[in-house]
């Protein structure tokens, strides 16, 4: 509201009768509500105002990333972690065919996720990931992957540079939940860090869950979900109910066919 004491008059303005219908036009789009009448529950995203994996939903506001100085500290495995990758082999993972070469993990498509051979239930995690520094296709064919706790609740890894598709599917969301607080990415061609704080859910006798997951993530040393509850195990374009699982279950990296690498990985549980 402004105050009138502080409200001045700017000279009169004159608009043809063409101009001022322009200013008055309201795009279409705007006039349409973001989930139709009818739509199947499924396919809505929580909250009610979006679809799942809709693409005119609002991006967030982009962010500056930490330096690498900046996030030296927290890249460092504490004591008590596990660390599942220090750039030599993939000994704590299921047989892959994914390439160990120059300190990085590097998916080989269609290959198929990597699996941890442990399995985990709630979780700090700690991974950088990086994409070729010229996109290589579009939308969610540019540089993407996934990390999936308990193979089941994913946070998306995404080339963000100059990327229109949909909120909930880059980098930095829960995938086909919840958008990023911000856009905390880096340019393509350069490492990503992530450090995540997975809750898993918890269900009783008869199966309901009567605690969700929930997620806290930084990406490059900015939070960009902040103790997020998850509705469901993550899916594309519908969402999925709770169905009770076991306590630990094993942590996959996504195989989405795009050109990703991956080092640094550590992971320590949490209570």
């Amino acid at each position: 509201m402004i105050s009138p004491a502080r409200f001045s008059f700017a000279p009169t303005l004159v608009f043809s009768a063409a101009a001022l219908a322009a200013l008055l036009v309201v795009p279409a789009q705007s006039l349409v509500a973001a989930v139709p009448p009818g739509t199947d529950p499924i396919k809505i995203a929580p909250g009610g105002e979006w679809l799942v994996n809709d693409l005119s939903r609002p991006h967030p506001p982009k962010a500056e990333p930490k330096s690498d100085a900046e996030l030296a500290a927290s890249a460092k495995a504490p004591a008590g972690a596990t660390v599942l990758f220090d750039g030599k082999d993939l000994s704590q993972f299921k047989p892959s065919k994914w390439k160990v070469e120059n300190g990085y993990i590097e998916i080989v498509p269609k290959t198929g996720n990597l699996v941890t051979k442990d399995a985990f239930g709630s979780v700090r995690l700690h991974l950088e990931w990086w994409n070729p520094p010229v996109p290589q296709g579009e939308g969610q064919k540019q540089g993407n992957s996934g990390v999936f706790f308990m193979g089941k609740y994913e946070m998306q890894v995404l080339d963000n540079t100059n990327n229109n598709t949909y909120a909930d599917g880059i980098a930095g969301a829960v995938y086909g939940e919840n958008p990023p607080l911000a856009d905390a990415s880096r340019p393509s061609g350069q490492w990503q860090t992530y450090d995540i704080e997975f809750h898993r859910p918890e269900f009783d006798d008869a199966g309901k869950v009567v605690k969700p997951a929930r997620i806290t993530a930084w990406l490059n040393g900015i939070k960009v979900q902040d103790n997020y509850e998850l509705s469901g195990p993550t899916s594309h374009q519908k969402r999925e109910n709770y169905a009770k699982h076991a306590d630990k279950l094993p942590l996959e990296l996504q195989d989405h066919t795009s050109l990703v690498r991956y080092r640094n990985i550590w992971i320590e549980p949490l209570p």
